[in-house]
């Protein structure tokens, strides 16, 4: 006792009343478990729930997406190769982007064989027939739809059956597939010009190399139309009435009635000029019927002719799903070896350890051409598989090996091995759930590195995923690179978005995941 409480005055004593007396008050609020305070720490992070929102609307994109085109992987159509991307919302309401134009820079001649075209089938080759000539007049720019413009390509030649079944398809539709030829004698005389449907006119020489079209008084195209009197008409020509160019009964000229042709019989069926836009709606709606009703690319096409829309969907949902097997292989893989390796110590230890580190010395390429070898008729992506298990658990169970030699001589696994706890019990009850936080953040961060090094082996052409009915992402990039040169740098920007905004997103989710998930912040969230 304090010997100056012998000074204190008597008066200043006295009893104490009921009232007076303190006691521990009862808590109010309710216990929060580690989940609950870590989805608290968790949404404290800005960064980290964007990223979660992010990762979210890519795997809804990689889950849906393919539902939502008729396309696959392994559609491809040369015809329609860079197709810019075309959105109908912008399309139909005139906006000048993303509305399957791009920008063209021509001569006179060019523009004038669009103009022919758009004459012709009635469609809209240069957007608005808007243009902008150069003070000397030498280049003409507009903005040229890129999938009306492919226009009649080469003549075809199809059989006597399908000329027919087209015949019967534009009657009952009103859409025309097939327009009149021209006969051979007026065709262009050289050979890369003789065949090319779209030089439908007159021109001013036809030995020319580049052809430019014939032009009447009044400023317009003079068709060349193959023709022949009713009644009259070569045992060469195949005849059909086209309601747009001529009329049922065909037209009239000099008081005769004439037809035009509108096929010729050459060896092996009938050759045509088939306007390619309504023929590739007549193949894939009435031959094909597989739910494809016009060529629309929302992303554009490849070099190839892919839809890239399609190709990212499903390359999206293979690498998603790819890595998180990859991943949650290897976590369980590594998290029992390494537990063990760290719990253990010693000799047992050593072992493990030395047998990880001369595992995952080998490279991935190596293991991949060695599978790749002896697993020639395989499937690629098990291929691919195999290399990322092969020494993929590796760095998880090195990992959960720190954290058990962290945590495993604590007073509470020490208090836990006194009182009779069993190894197993220790293991995974005291000392795996306080490395949780550091070991799920390894995972969160090992599904967009799987997905990345998948990305760089079919870039590279390591791995080819193109066999089956899926692509890779990095395929699309890899075509992205080359169409740089082309003027198509859509074909590389969609793909590279998608795996930047992957690679960011998945950074800042772990960081958070980490944070939320640390046992020594627990308390911390209010």
């Amino acid at each position: 006792m304090d010997k100056n409480t012998n000074y204190i005055p008597i008066e200043k004593f006295k009893f104490a009343t009921r009232n007076d007396l303190f006691h521990d008050s009862k808590f109010e609020t309710k216990p929060v478990s580690y989940f609950q305070g870590a989805f608290k720490r968790f949404s404290k992070n800005k960064g980290a729930v964007v990223g979660g929102i992010v990762i979210a609307i890519l795997v809804i994109f990689a889950i849906i997406a393919p539902f939502f085109t008729p396309f696959r992987p392994a559609y491809y159509d040369m015809v329609y190769a860079y197709v810019s991307p075309k959105l109908d919302l912008f399309a139909e309401n005139g906006i000048n982007f993303w509305d399957g134009c791009r920008e063209k820079s021509t001569s006179y001649v060019g523009y004038l064989k669009d103009v022919a075209l758009a004459a012709e089938t009635g469609r809209e080759i240069i957007k608005n027939g808007e243009y902008e000539v150069s003070e000397d007049g030498s280049v003409y720019t507009y903005r040229y739809d890129t999938c009306y413009g492919v226009g009649f390509g080469k003549y075809k030649t199809i059989s006597a059956e399908e000329f027919k079944a087209i015949q019967e398809y534009q009657n009952r539709t009103g859409r025309q597939v097939l327009y009149p030829v021209v006969k051979s004698s007026d065709r262009p005389t050289l050979e890369k010009n003789k065949y090319d449907a779209n030089v439908y006119y007159k021109v001013e020489n036809p030995k020319a190399s580049t052809l430019r079209p014939k032009l009447d008084k009044e400023g317009n195209i003079i068709p060349n139309y193959w023709k022949h009197e009713v009644g009259k008409g070569s045992s060469l020509i195949a005849e059909y009435n086209s309601l747009r160019i001529e009329g049922e009964e065909g037209f009239e000229e000099n008081g005769k009635q004439y037809h035009y042709a509108y096929g010729r019989k050459v060896d092996g069926g009938i050759e045509v000029r088939a306007e390619y836009y309504e023929y590739y709606i007549f193949q894939h709606n009435e031959v094909l019927k597989d739910g494809i009703t016009e060529p629309s690319f929302i992303f554009g096409t490849t070099q190839t002719g892919k839809d890239i829309f399609a190709c990212l969907a499903y390359g999206a949902r293979f690498s998603f799903l790819f890595a998180t097997t990859v991943a949650a292989v290897n976590f369980i893989v590594g998290v029992i070896w390494g537990s063990i390796s760290g719990y253990s110590g010693g000799k047992i230890d050593l072992t493990m350890e030395r047998f990880s580190e001369i595992l995952g010395s080998v490279p991935t390429i190596i293991v991949i051409t060695l599978l790749k070898y002896h697993m020639g008729a395989t499937s690629q992506a098990l291929v691919l598989f195999l290399a990322f298990f092969a020494t993929g658990w590796i760095g998880m169970a090195g990992r959960t090996r720190m954290q058990f030699y962290r945590f495993k001589n604590q007073e509470y696994v020490l208090a836990a091995r006194t009182l009779g706890a069993r190894d197993a019990r220790i293991m995974f009850k005291h000392i795996f759930p306080n490395g949780l936080g550091t070991i799920v953040t390894s995972v969160a961060l090992v599904i967009p590195a799987m997905i990345y090094s998948e990305t760089s082996f079919t870039y590279l052409g390591i791995i080819n995923l193109e066999a089956g009915n899926t692509t890779s992402v990095g395929t699309l990039i890899a075509a992205g690179q080359q169409s740089i040169m082309a003027n198509a740098g859509y074909v590389a920007l969609f793909p590279c978005m998608f795996l930047i905004l992957l690679m960011l997103s998945f950074n800042l989710f772990g960081n958070g995941l980490r944070d939320a998930l640390n046992p020594s912040l627990r308390g911390t969230e209010d």
